[in-house]
């Protein structure tokens, strides 16, 4: 079964710097769209950044020109190096993957347990 496991997440200064991974772990075919989503108490979950296999990436409005995303498709890792933290950053930040496992099977959707980002003014 596959799992997805987050690690990097912390309090930090406004301003302050933070670099979150996740790596996919399991049998796995292809892993499609890998990235990062967020929710905040009392709000939705929103999406943070997303890279396809290939490289195309999509950066949620909020966070553009301050987080990046990055992939190494060689270890199924994704990263989200987050600078310029502001307190409005503080959320849960979740991975989620979209993962093949059999040729004839369709993707199935995984999520990460979450990993708390706080960011303190």
């Amino acid at each position: 079964q596959v799992q997805l496991v987050e690690s990097g997440g912390g309090l930090v200064q406004a301003g302050g710097s933070l670099r979150l991974s996740c790596a996919a772990s399991g049998t796995i075919l292809r892993v499609n769209d890998m990235g990062w989503y967020r929710q905040a108490p009392g709000k939705q979950r929103e999406l943070v950044a997303i890279m396809t296999n290939g490289g195309i990436t999509n950066t949620g409005d909020s966070v553009k020109g301050r987080f990046t995303i990055s992939r190494d498709n060689t270890k199924n890792t994704v990263y989200l190096q987050m600078n310029s933290l502001k307190p409005e950053d503080t959320a849960v930040y979740y991975c989620n993957a979209q993962i093949k496992l059999r040729l004839l099977f369709p993707e199935e959707d995984y999520w990460g347990q979450g990993t708390q980002v706080t960011v303190s003014s």
